[in-house]
Order: C-alpha cells, then structure tokens, then sequence
C-alpha cells in the first residue's frame, strides 16, 4: 500500500514565500517512490493547483490545510505524513490523523526522498 505525503507551500517548499528546504525534485522523488503527494496550505486551491502546475508536477490532492482530514478520508495510505513549518501545520496534521515532520533537513531524510546530488 502506498504512503502518502501533504506539502504544506510557503516556509515548505523552495517555491514557497518563504522559500523553504524541500525541493521540486524532492517532490518529484517521492512520485517516483510511490508515495501519494499533494499540498496543504493556507494558499487558495487555485493558486496551489497553479504552483504545481507552473512547476510541472502533477499532484493528487490539493487542500486547504483545515481540511487535511478529507485528505485522509478520500486516500487509503499505510501511512499519512504532512511537512509543514508552522505549529498550525503540526495542529492539523495531528488532529487529521497525520505524522507531522517539520520542515527542515530531517523530514526528506525520514522520508527518503533526498533526489541523489
């Protein structure tokens, strides 16, 4: 079974505002693994679709970050993890049944998605 992994955007993703550690290629890995990927963010649903979009990734699911559990609800995963950098990112996540990883040089690695260098 699949494992499934939740972007949060800004702070999270090196695209973000703040840009933040985990890369599109990251990203592009964890697709490659297998895993499930999609974001939740504070961002519009629109204007995450079009982030991907302009970054060519396709994503599964993009949410707004209140609405992590519908994540969940709609994806079987053996596991469910959301990367984000704030404490309203680890909130959600927890209160949607998710592993949350913080943003930082750690959760790739946990994960591993680290793209080789």
């Amino acid at each position: 079974m699949a494992k499934l992994i939740s972007f949060d955007i800004d702070g999270t993703m090196e695209f973000g505002d703040p840009p933040g550690i985990v890369t599109v290629e990251m990203v592009r890995t964890a697709r490659d693994l297998g895993y499930i990927v999609g974001s939740c963010s504070d961002r519009t649903v629109s204007n995450q679709q079009r982030l991907w979009a302009e970054h060519s990734v396709p994503v599964s699911f993009t949410v707004l970050k209140h609405q992590l559990d519908g994540v969940k609800a709609q994806f079987e995963a053996e596991e469910y993890y959301h990367i984000g950098d704030t404490e309203l990112d680890e909130y959600y996540s927890g209160k949607a049944g998710f592993l949350f990883l913080p943003a930082d040089a750690s959760a790739p690695l946990v994960l591993g998605i680290n793209p080789p260098s």
